[in-house]
Order: structure tokens, then C-alpha cells, then sequence
């Protein structure tokens, strides 16, 4: 995933978008690999969409993609994928249609898309998700890229990820031996081990992940096997 904005490096706003796109990924079972912030720079931006989607099935960016001056992402992945820019006349339209006596010139620009690009009308979408080859571009508006990712979220297959967690108040040294055997025999649960320190008694939360209900549920009782009756 890139989150593409200067907002977002210089701090004047919160990025959002990730931690929400990470945990649906982890929903869906996607192996969310990475997740990347990057300026308002038209080079960057395509070297590294040029890099990772060679890289990944998917790359998901997000921002970038209004009808300002500091919108580069449409530009950005042009040239990453080494695409010229045209102005998608089917999204022209939308736009017109839907922005009504609110359209201008600068919203017309939102139509000029990467060469070769397809529309994704999944849902009730009132605008399609643009897509280039494995570029998927949301905007960066939380409630709109959610919107988005949820209507198209099918298309992206995996096997879904269940989830537990146990929590003791047993330190993370007085458990960590055993936890990493524990680990070494469900290889197929990925186990976190997460300590929390804003209050008393300090805890250890402990997560495990799998696509199998069975394993998940052995895992779980070794892990409750470790911490016995140590819990908040």
C-alpha cells in the first residue's frame, strides 16, 4: 500500500488509511507486505509504483487523486508503468452527470486517467475505481476509500484470517522460551506478543492468527497451557 501525501509526512494529518486497509487485508487474508508513505513528488511516487508492482499482485495507493495542483497520483503511476495520461471519456461523463452545475474545468481533470485504465463498478458505486494493470488507486478520504475497498474487496480472493488472544500479567521474558516453542510447533499460526504498560498490573497480550479453526483453537490451549492462571 502507498499513502501518498506530504499531509501525511509533515504531520498536519493523520493517516488513517493504513491501519484500517492492513486490518481488512488481515480480514480478508491478503499478505499485506508493505506500506509506504510518500511525498507529492511525480518521480517518486512512479519509481516506487514501478518497483512494486512488479513486486505484488496488488498495489494499493491512496490520496492524491482530487482535482488540486498537489493531486499527482493519476501522473504518478502513468509513469511508473510507463503510460501516457488521456482523458477517459466514460469518466468525464460520471463526473459531469454527478457534479451537476458544480462542475468546472478543474473537476473535468479527474477524468484524465493512465492510458489503458479500467473502471471497476462494483456495488453501488456512484464513481467507478479506477485501476491501472495491478494499480488500484483509492482516494484519500477515509469514509470514500472505505466505501470503495468494501464494494471491491471480492475481487481480491485470500482465505480469511481467524483470530483469538489470551492476556496474562506474566512478563514477556518470563514466557518468551515458551512461546517461541509453542511457535515452532503451529508454524501455521502467526502469534503476536504485545505488552501494555498504561496500567496496573502491567499485561502481555497474546494474539494468534489462522486460516484453521482447529489449529487456531491447539494454539490457543498451549498458549493458555503457558500462562495458567497468571491473567489480569
Amino acid at each position: 500500500m502507498l499513502v501518498i501525501g506530504d499531509e501525511i509526512l509533515t504531520g498536519k494529518v493523520q493517516d488513517s488509511n493504513s491501519p484500517w486497509v492492513a486490518g481488512r487485508c488481515r480480514e480478508l487474508g491478503l499478505d499485506l507486505c508493505r506500506i509506504v508513505v510518500l511525498p507529492d513528488e511525480i518521480q517518486e511516487i512512479g519509481a516506487v509504483v514501478a518497483e512494486w508492482s512488479s513486486r505484488c499482485e496488488f498495489v494499493f495507493t491512496s490520496g492524491g487523486v482530487g482535482p488540486t495542483h498537489d493531486d499527482l497520483t493519476m501522473a504518478a503511476v502513468a509513469r511508473g508503468l510507463g503510460r501516457p495520461i488521456e482523458t477517459n471519456p466514460e469518466l468525464l461523463k460520471v463526473i459531469e452527470q454527478r457534479m451537476g452545475t458544480r462542475f468546472t474545468p478543474a473537476a473535468a481533470r479527474m477524468a484524465d486517467i493512465p492510458a489503458g485504465a479500467t473502471l471497476w463498478w462494483d456495488g453501488e458505486l456512484r464513481f467507478p475505481q479506477v485501476v491501472v494493470g495491478n494499480v488500484v488507486i483509492f482516494p484519500g478520504v477515509p469514509s470514500l476509500l472505505r466505501l470503495k475497498f468494501n464494494a471491491i474487496a471480492h475481487r481480491f480472493g485470500g482465505t480469511p484470517v481467524l483470530s483469538d488472544r489470551l492476556v496474562t500479567t506474566l512478563g514477556e521474558s518470563a514466557i518468551a522460551d515458551a512461546l517461541r516453542a509453542v511457535q515452532e510447533r503451529f508454524q501455521d499460526v502467526s502469534i503476536g506478543s504485545y505488552p501494555q504498560y498504561d496500567q496496573r498490573p502491567w499485561t502481555v497480550t497474546i494474539t494468534m492468527d489462522s486460516p484453521s479453526e482447529d489449529r487456531l483453537a491447539q494454539c490457543k490451549g498451549a498458549v493458555q497451557e503457558i500462562i495458567g492462571d497468571q491473567v489480569p
